[in-house]
């Protein structure tokens, strides 16, 4: 992949972040809290999520990766079997296990400054295997390079998604 797009800050979402958000899920956002990070082609692609919904259900993904093209690409890679991989070489190196522990506390951290989820995981199969690209994907954007290993290894196996433009058109945009 040809530089990933470097961290955003958080920011609370404009009408235009919920409607792009809308048309990417194909739903209302539940829990939203923030755009947690933008796409080069300024839409939102991952948000950041309340740990509980509106109806008190606990909802540990806290980084959600919203852009459809991105999560295309990312579902291609989990399809070829790069979980998989992933998992075992958790159990054989030790160095990488223990930065992907120090990704879920991370992860665990991020989430308890909003609102502790006492015995909630946090995502993505952290810190023992490999379940979900996206969530993991989701944490290397917000968090930056060197934060979470295996979402930057995921990350760098990515093509450009943003390269053909915004995946979505508001009115207004055009």
């Amino acid at each position: 992949m040809e530089n990933p797009p470097p961290p955003t800050a958080p920011a609370p979402p404009t009408e235009a972040d919920i409607a792009a958000f809308q048309q990417q899920l194909g739903r209302p956002p539940r829990g939203l809290r923030a755009i947690a990070h933008r796409c080069p082609c300024g839409q939102p692609d991952v948000v950041e999520t309340a740990p509980r919904l509106e109806d008190g259900t606990p909802f540990p993904t806290t980084y959600y990766l919203t852009c459809p093209r991105a999560a295309s690409a990312i579902g291609t890679l989990e399809a070829d079997g790069v979980m998989k991989e992933m998992t075992a070489r958790l159990q054989e190196d030790e160095e990488l296990a223990a930065a992907y522990r120090a990704a879920h506390e991370d992860y665990l951290a991020r989430r308890d400054a909003i609102e502790v989820l006492v015995g909630f995981p946090s995502a993505g199969g952290m810190p023992d295997r490999v379940k979900c690209l996206h969530v993991l994907v989701a944490h290397a954007l917000v968090a930056g390079p060197g934060v979470n290993p295996l979402g930057d290894e995921a990350l760098a196996l990515l093509p450009p998604w943003w390269r053909k433009g915004p995946c979505v058109t508001l009115s207004g945009d055009d």
